[in-house]
């Protein structure tokens, strides 16, 4: 379903309308959280990794706001995962990634912004930024005060979301949702280099290995960042 291939952007305007394009960088949460919904849509997606921090990118021309993911897509680049995420999911309804309900609507987009704001402020952010993206970058060495208050952080938003798994199937509800695969985007980067605590959570665990489990997930498990390899248990689904 998945392929990548770089391309230049000098050739997209020769791409069939047709074709479906995401420039993405692996291991980054916003890109995940696309990538899941495409797939759980079944929809077919080039991907083409953009390493902006290198010479030569084309970001900018893409995205003024300089920000993965794009989606190239119905002849438009589009910006911003959880405006696309609700573009996909408001134009190929089947299946839903939407509650039917104005209020289920509401937590389900309170929890992604959770995930996006506060979770990747609080830990998604700072441990993959001094783990990965220092060494990925070559901008320096980890600071272990930050990576310390980061894996506090995962801890911390464990036990909340397990409170709420106790009294629902899915973090938003009964069904599962947009706010599954954007919390199952941050927990799998987190994963990939083995800073959940699994222990601590039985519910959250069996939450993770749920999803884990989708046909949706499979091109994430697949991701191999150079330099930076997985956890020894990141693809596996029993863990």
């Amino acid at each position: 379903m998945i392929s990548s291939r770089p391309e230049p952007f000098a050739y997209e305007h020769a791409l069939p309308s047709s074709t479906v394009r995401l420039y993405h960088i692996a291991l980054s949460p916003f890109c995940r959280k696309v990538r899941l919904v495409l797939a759980e849509k079944r929809i077919e997606v080039e991907l083409v990794e953009d390493r902006y921090w290198e010479p030569g990118t084309e970001l900018l021309r893409r995205n003024p706001a300089g920000k993965l993911p794009v989606l190239r897509m119905d002849g438009r680049l589009m910006a911003e995962s959880q405006a696309i995420c609700e573009y996909l999911d408001e134009t190929i309804p089947n299946p839903s990634l939407m509650p039917a309900s104005a209020i289920e609507r509401y937590e389900v987009r309170r929890l992604c912004a959770w995930f996006d704001d506060k979770f990747n402020t609080e830990a998604t952010q700072p441990v993959m930024n001094e783990r990965v993206w220092k060494k990925v970058m070559k901008t320096g060495y980890p600071d272990s005060r930050t990576v310390k208050s980061g894996l506090k952080a995962i801890k911390d938003h464990m036990d909340y979301l397990t409170s709420l798994l106790e009294t629902r199937r899915w973090l938003a509800g009964n069904t599962m949702s947009l706010a599954d695969f954007t919390a199952a985007a941050h927990f799998s980067c987190l994963d990939y280099i083995s800073d959940v605590d699994w222990d601590r959570s039985g519910l959250l665990q069996e939450w993770y290995a749920t999803i884990k489990s989708r046909p949706a997930f499979r091109s994430l498990l697949a991701d191999h960042l150079p330099g930076v390899p997985p956890a020894p248990h990141y693809a596996e689904l029993d863990f």
